[in-house]
């Protein structure tokens, strides 16, 4: 029986990947948390559950288990605070790494992130120098793994948008913000906006997390999760639809207009914009050409398009919420031994210092 570690548990992503290893992988399972109580798992639904209760920061407490982890999942995050950004995302992954035995550890999987990356799946230079203090850090880690002794058995996740949450799970940050942003429906669907993006939802995630366990590599590899790609325009479209709201005319909302428009609030101290949010205005096209979701992996799609993803959030007109099937077959396991049907992400190279950083 394979020894899973998995840090980040109690998050949205990590409460999706322990539920459905819990339901799914014939496992041992170690959950590694700074406070238990966040935990809304059943832990004695089957044996082999453990709940490791510390600070990544003090991760050396746990060297006697690490070296005997088959696979690691590495979901924790820091988010706030530059200092503890940096220590948690690079100096302490990095540590727990160096605690796993080449001898027994098949495969870590690591969280990155897709704003990483450019079109192509190569690395965007302006995440190392514009990117928050989050994506900074996860630039750096990225740029040190690639440099350790075991990443060759390293399988990086670059999640787009995350989607998900609900009454037992802790919602995404996009999730968490949906009602709100609904909000601004009305006034959106006068406007038409040039850009475009990918999502993904926490339970396709972990499905995919389930199915790479049973298939370590045998080399280094990298996947993007997203759906298809939604272009602005065609988001709002299918929004009003989905609440029932008529577009009659659509104002192009031209790049000029939009800098005159930042730089007005900016002046008024309504606005204030960051060094990473000038480069997403401008840059506006979050897409990637090889972007897949767990079907490449012939792992169930729990959420295609935003509809499903407002229906399973709650929000929007009763009957579309309750025509929505909550029978995913969550419970449903995965045996297949061959590769996935969706080429894999090219491996992009491991990113250097700027020399104008």
């Amino acid at each position: 029986m394979k020894r899973v570690l998995l840090t980040g548990a109690s998050g949205c992503i990590g409460h999706y990947i322990a539920d459905t290893l819990i339901a799914q992988c014939d496992c041992e399972l170690f959950l590694f948390v700074r406070d238990r109580q966040k935990l809304n798992l059943d832990l004695e639904r089957r044996s082999g559950i453990h709940v490791l209760e510390g600070d990544l920061r003090e991760i050396h407490r746990f060297k006697d288990i690490l070296e005997t982890i088959d696979c690691a999942i590495l979901a924790a995050a820091a988010w706030g605070g530059s200092r503890e950004t940096f220590d948690i995302n690079v100096t302490k992954t990095c540590m727990l790494m160096h605690l796993l035995n080449p001898e027994v550890c098949e495969q870590v999987i690591y969280f990155s992130t897709a704003s990483l990356l450019d079109r192509d799946g190569e690395i965007l230079r302006a995440a190392a120098h514009m990117g928050t203090d989050y994506i900074r850090s996860k630039y750096d880690c990225l740029n040190q793994l690639h440099r350790l002794p075991m990443s060759d058995r390293l399988t990086v996740l670059f999640p787009t948008i995350v989607l998900g949450g609900d009454e037992n799970k802790p919602y995404s940050h996009v999730s968490a913000g949906l009602p709100e942003a609904i909000k601004w429906l009305n006034l959106a669907r006068f406007i038409s906006i040039h850009g475009s993006f990918h999502f993904i939802h926490a339970q396709d995630i972990a499905e995919v997390v389930h199915y790479l366990i049973g298939h370590p590599p045998g080399e280094r590899r990298h996947y993007i999760l997203g759906t298809e790609p939604y272009t602005l325009d065609r988001a709002i479209s299918e929004l009003c639809r989905y609440f029932g709201k008529r577009v009659y005319v659509r104002i192009p909302l031209n790049a000029w207009l939009t800098d005159l428009l930042v730089e007005l609030l900016s002046r008024l101290g309504v606005l204030q914009m960051a060094a990473w949010d000038r480069f997403c205005l401008e840059y506006r096209d979050f897409t990637y050409t090889q972007a897949m979701t767990g079907k490449a992996f012939d792992c169930p799609v729990h959420c295609q398009t935003l509809s499903d993803a407002l229906k399973e959030r709650g929000l929007g007109p009763q009957s579309q919420i309750h025509s929505q099937t909550h029978s995913q077959t969550h419970s449903q396991t995965h045996s297949q031994t061959h590769s996935p049907t969706h080429s894999q992400t090219k491996v992009p190279p491991t990113p250097e210092p700027d020399p104008k950083d």
